[in-house]
């Protein structure tokens, strides 16, 4: 199968929100954030798969996140702004097509996002995406969303089915 292929290629290793990851850059180069927060490498890369029976948890970064499709089925981004205060955003990443499917898409920091593999025309059981955040991403800015907090509650209220990527 391709996907345990490029797993071991890219010597890729679990993500905690789901999936397998490798980070493949991190700029030496240090910014101050506008907001305050302590200085950043200014720009990280990780690749990111997705199997089919997997998903991104929903979550939330303080810095721009770029996800670019690389290889594999289709990914549906989701995304919605930090109260959850509109429906959140469907996005289709993949090969470019009538349907609205691009191979890039930024999620601005702060907004919640979760992510799954779409199913394929060509059977790809999986999705490879690259993700550059910047300013570069460090795990003090990540958080997932509480499955008991008061977001996920808005989300199961509104937004029931999904709820199962929480």
């Amino acid at each position: 199968m391709r996907a345990q292929e490029l797993i071991k290629t890219l010597n890729l290793q679990p993500h905690p929100e789901g999936g397998w990851f490798r980070e493949i850059y991190r700029s030496s180069a240090q910014v101050q954030p506008a907001d305050g927060r302590p200085s950043r490498d200014a720009l990280t890369t990780i690749y990111f798969l997705l199997e089919a029976h997997q998903h991104s948890r929903w979550h939330r970064v303080q810095s721009d996140e770029v996800w670019i499709h690389l290889e594999g089925a289709p990914l549906a981004l989701w995304t919605s702004d930090a109260a959850l205060r509109t429906p959140p955003a469907h996005i289709r990443l993949g090969p470019v097509d009538v349907h609205g499917t691009r191979p890039q898409h930024t999620v601005a920091a702060g907004q919640w996002q979760a992510a799954q593999p779409l199913k394929a025309h060509g059977g790809e059981d999986y999705t490879l995406v690259s993700c550059t955040v910047g300013p570069g991403f460090d795990f003090d800015d990540f958080s997932f969303m509480r499955p008991d907090g008061d977001e996920a509650a808005l989300l199961r209220h509104h937004w029931p089915a999904l709820a199962a990527l929480i």
